[in-house]
């Protein structure tokens, strides 16, 4: 009878207890919230049956392992909720989009505007939140309090149940070795598809990083910063850089692409219009991205966690005019120390938005074009007869509602998928919403040079286009961005990059006849965008490499 009570007990646990509650809990999230974990497990070629068996298992022991460590009376149930949560809504987007969640993840998820977040929002969201998270937090939640134990017991059954998870791990990994070093080397993004515990090592990681970082102003770049001379009666620069969004060079059919996605764009001269082909991006999402390639450093040396100035502070501390318009979540904090405005935010005396530019807080890009030279008389007069930088940062084609990028007059590739849940949609939809976005910001493109070829008679103008990152669109399973860039595929690191110079201008005169169009297949980088802006206007400082300069090699 005593044996069969304990038998009982085991299968009728005490769930007041914390321990016992951790446990659960990590029942629940091994096995339920990874469901994309095991979906991608056994859809790879060698994994049977026994080695998912004892991967579940690991899983679940180390949940347990770190649940036991928490399993305090005043601090468990706050926890499992929060967690139980977490996980609901990362196993959707693991699930959903294919994506991983690693610290650059959580970088750009903190980094995220109302819009952004908002275009992620679905009832599957939501039933996946109710049915992995709120329904086990309820229960939890509801459960009796635990009885009074001294400190030194509770202590030591916490540390004694880690324990045995941590040896169960061990033995279950020991049991599978073989298969499990060669799917974890093959297969390394898995390890950032272990929910809750990616989110616990991720929010961790930036979290330490940030608390480590130096406090204080960023370190001065090119503080020699300075002006070549320009010959008498020569006009200043004007340089226009767009920041494209989540553009991939592969569906540019200025490379290439069979679809006519630069309709525009194809129009201009092949002697001043430059498309290069073969970009690599700094990373895989734009809070990684945009801070890599405003600095000097390049990809390799860049270190996010050291504050410094960047590429605007330099051509402004050289004495130029620089100017960020932005038409996202901002400019992460590259434009802090520069005249900075949203779209949006229209300089006094303006017009209002044209109808059909805006709808709500969102604009398409169009409108970084509206009263632009109100913008820049507002400006600086003496900087301005130096020259002028003027940055535009694009919502360009921002998912996953691709179709709300792209106006209605502008939507040459149907249907389109009209879902932010791209997996729903048959994939030739998707790509369709994706490409229409391109044709919107090919008219974009083509109308800033329109606007440039406008000011030449007081600057000597060119832009330079390049996306932060590109995007996946269902290749492999995978959506969207943000992998880490060891593991991302090629659609999420080879973007587009675009150059323009009148014939007519300075610029193109002090080059040597042809040269350009030898860069269209060379590979270049994010590396390339300071320096080729620093020589393009004519700025030179300690930090300026010639050889990362696109448009050094082509100087007479």
């Amino acid at each position: 009878m005593p044996l069969f009570k304990r038998l009982l007990a085991w299968f009728q646990p005490d769930t007041s207890r914390p321990l016992t509650q951790a446990w659960l809990a990590a029942l629940w999230m091994g096995l339920l919230a990874n469901w994309p974990l095991w979906k991608q497990l056994h859809s790879l070629p060698g994994v049977g049956l026994g080695f998912m068996l004892a991967f579940a298992g690991m899983v679940t022991a180390a949940t347990g392992a770190v649940l036991s460590l928490l399993a305090w009376p005043r601090v468990i149930k706050g926890v499992l909720a929060f967690l139980l949560m977490a996980g609901a809504a990362l196993a959707y987007f693991i699930g959903t989009y294919g994506i991983v969640f690693d610290p650059t993840m959580v970088t750009n998820m903190v980094q995220t505007d109302v819009r952004e977040t908002r275009d992620l929002l679905s009832w599957r969201l939501l039933a996946s939140l109710l049915l992995l998270g709120a329904l086990p937090a309820g229960w939890l939640l509801r459960r009796p309090r635990a009885p009074v134990q001294a400190l030194a017991r509770r202590l030591g059954g916490n540390l004694a149940s880690f324990s045995l998870a941590v040896v169960a791990m061990v033995l279950l990994a020991l049991s599978v070795f073989a298969t499990l070093s060669s799917t974890m080397r093959n297969q390394k993004s898995l390890r950032y598809m272990v929910t809750p515990l990616n989110a616990v090592y991720s929010v961790s990681a930036v979290a330490v990083r940030s608390l480590a970082g130096p406090k204080g102003p960023p370190a001065v770049l090119g503080a020699d910063a300075r002006l070549l001379p320009r010959a008498d009666g020569a006009k200043p620069p004007l340089l226009l850089l767009v920041v494209g969004e989540t553009a991939r060079a592969m569906n540019f059919s200025l490379n290439g692409y069979a679809r006519p996605t630069n309709p525009e764009l194809a129009k201009l001269p092949v002697t001043s219009l430059f498309s290069l082909r073969q970009v690599t991006s700094c990373g895989t999402a734009t809070a990684a991205s945009l801070p890599c390639m405003f600095a000097p450093q390049g990809r390799s040396a860049f270190d996010a966690d050291k504050p410094q100035e960047n590429l605007l502070d330099v051509l402004q501390r050289a004495g130029l005019a620089v100017l960020w318009l932005d038409n996202q979540s901002g400019c992460k904090g590259l434009c802090d120390r520069v005249p900075h405005s949203f779209t949006a935010k229209l300089p006094e005396g303006a017009a209002p938005m044209p109808a059909g530019l805006c709808s709500g807080e969102e604009c398409f890009d169009e409108a970084l074009l509206h009263e632009l030279d109100k913008r820049i008389t507002a400006l600086d007069a003496q900087r301005l007869q130096r020259g002028l930088v003027l940055v535009m940062h694009q919502m360009g084609s921002h998912g996953p509602a691709y179709f709300k990028r792209s106006p209605p007059d502008l939507k040459p590739f149907q249907p389109e998928c009209r879902s932010n849940e791209l997996q729903q949609c048959p994939r030739e939809q998707v790509v369709n919403g994706y490409d229409n976005t391109l044709v919107t910001t090919d008219r974009l493109l083509a109308r800033s040079i329109a606007w440039l070829q406008a000011q030449a008679t007081h600057f000597d103008t060119g832009m330079l286009y390049v996306s932060d990152h590109g995007e996946s669109l269902g290749e492999n399973g995978l959506y969207l961005h943000g992998m880490p860039y060891a593991l991302a595929p090629r659609e999420q690191t080879h973007v587009p990059m675009i150059l323009w110079l009148p014939e007519g201008g300075a610029l193109a005169a002090s080059l040597k006849p042809g040269c350009l169009a030898g860069l269209r297949d060379k590979p270049a980088s994010h590396d390339n965008l300071f320096h080729t802006a620093m020589g393009w206007v004519g700025a030179r400082a300690d930090v300026y490499r010639p050889e990362w300069d696109l448009l050094a090699g082509c100087r007479r």
